[in-house]
């Protein structure tokens, strides 16, 4: 057999097994269709990611998160200049699970979407992806919100990194159209162990963080903006318990009889905060359907 007639037959076998993998590899995924959504979600598959359309976004208004106005005040501002073209930072909301963190983020993109304001939720497993995804929406006219939900890395994760690079550590510019919302219960998203408070030196009247101290401190750093949420007083927890049995249809006359028993409820779970009261005013909007409640 000729030189040349070996090449070929080596050709025609490598086209042969290259047809087969693309058979069973998934296929390519399609480009996001931006007029069909304004919030989306990054999903991978076999290796490959793509945004998907959340076709039914959570419909939480701004009106509806009560007790937090300083809170509210700040993050709307914030979007506010984002959607005009102005200045705005990166976004860590942190504190008290349960007391409007995540809604405060949804509830703005229901307030913006109209102003072209667009969110991608991402997962904290696929936060190595943020350059892919970034890279997919730098040049469009939109606005868009990454949102990442309970982050916190834990010993040894090292996927914080990326977000590090995407939030201010790059050689190339953060595009104008793209901001981090991200929340916590950690102030510092990583864990705190006493041992590293043994790393911190006093040099005169200085004091100089330990490495692994400052590894912590700068992640937290580049989000130019800081929201703290705090517990929820017994007052702060009725309001919001009430204002969401008006909005499931509960009468007055049983929202006042239920104030007690509503408490009980955020006791026997450990909270008082706007989840628990959400939760309690559904289970009481539906008792009041069947016929049991007060």
């Amino acid at each position: 057999m000729t030189d040349s007639a070996q090449l070929e037959r080596l050709l025609s076998r490598a086209e042969h097994v290259l047809g087969r993998l693309e058979a069973v590899l998934p296929p390519v995924p399609p480009l996001p269709d931006w007029k069909s959504a304004v919030a989306f979600r990054w999903r991978k598959n076999a290796g490959r990611g793509w945004l998907q359309g959340v076709a039914k976004p959570h419909p939480i208004r701004l009106a509806d998160i009560e007790t937090v106005n300083d809170q509210k005040a700040r993050i709307v501002a914030n979007t506010r200049q984002f959607v005009a073209g102005q200045g705005a930072n990166n976004v860590l909301l942190t504190g008290a699970r349960g007391c409007g963190k995540s809604s405060l983020v949804k509830a703005v993109l229901n307030e913006f979407s109209a102003d072209g304001l667009r969110l991608i939720e991402v997962d904290k497993n696929d936060l190595i992806d943020l350059p892919d995804i970034v890279d997919m929406v730098e040049g469009r006219p939109e606005k868009f919100i990454i949102f990442c939900d309970d982050l916190s890395f834990e010993a040894g994760e090292t996927a914080y990194k990326a977000l590090k690079s995407v939030l201010d550590g790059s050689v190339a510019a953060p595009p104008d159209n793209v901001l981090i919302y991200a929340t916590s219960n950690r102030r510092h998203l990583m864990p705190e162990y006493m041992s590293e408070n043994l790393e911190i030196q006093r040099v005169g009247d200085e004091i100089h963080p330990g490495e692994a101290v400052e590894e912590k401190i700068s992640l937290s750093e580049r989000f130019g903006l800081w929201i703290s949420f705090y517990p929820f007083s017994q007052d702060d927890y009725l309001a919001v318990f009430a204002h969401w049995a008006r909005q499931l249809g509960v009468s007055e006359a049983v929202i006042a009889a239920s104030e007690r028993e509503s408490l009980n409820w955020a006791l026997s779970r450990g909270s008082r905060s706007g989840r628990v009261a959400w939760q309690f005013a559904r289970d009481l909007a539906g008792r009041q359907d069947d016929g049991t409640a007060a």
